[in-house]
C-alpha cells in the first residue's frame, strides 16, 4: 500500500514539474521563431494604398497562458447575526384545566384514553 502511495505522489509531482518546464521550453520556441523570422522593410509611397502582405502576430497562446489555480471560488458570502429580543412577562400562577371531553382517538395507543 505504501509503494502505491509513493508512486502516485511521484507521478503527481512529476506531472506538475513537467507542466512548469514545458511552459518554459515553449517560451523559448517563441523567441526562436522571432529570431529566425525574415525581417522585411516596407517602402511606403505617399498618397497610395499598398496591400502587399500582412504580418500576423500570435497574441493568444494557450500554453503560455496556462496557470495553476485552486478550485475554491473567490466569492465569500458574509453572514450578519442579529440579536432578537423577546419580551416575556413572568407568570406567577399556573392553572391546569381538566376537560372531560375527548377530542379524538389515536389508533397507535392500545389503552383507553386518559382524561387527566
Amino acid at each position: 500500500m505504501k509503494k502505491k502511495i509513493i508512486i502516485i505522489n511521484f507521478l503527481i509531482s512529476f506531472t506538475v514539474l513537467f507542466a512548469m518546464l514545458f511552459q518554459t521550453v515553449h517560451s523559448y520556441e517563441h523567441v526562436y521563431r522571432q529570431l529566425t523570422e525574415k525581417h522585411c522593410d516596407h517602402k511606403y509611397t505617399a498618397h497610395k494604398n499598398q496591400i502587399t502582405h500582412a504580418h500576423s502576430v500570435e497574441n493568444h497562446c494557450p500554453i503560455c497562458h496556462f496557470t495553476f489555480s485552486t478550485f475554491i471560488p473567490n466569492s465569500f458570502h458574509s453572514l450578519s447575526f442579529q440579536k432578537i429580543n423577546v419580551v416575556t412577562t413572568p407568570v406567577f400562577f399556573y392553572k391546569t384545566v381538566a376537560s372531560t371531553f375527548f377530542k379524538g382517538s389515536l389508533f397507535a395507543l392500545r389503552a383507553p384514553p386518559s382524561l387527566f
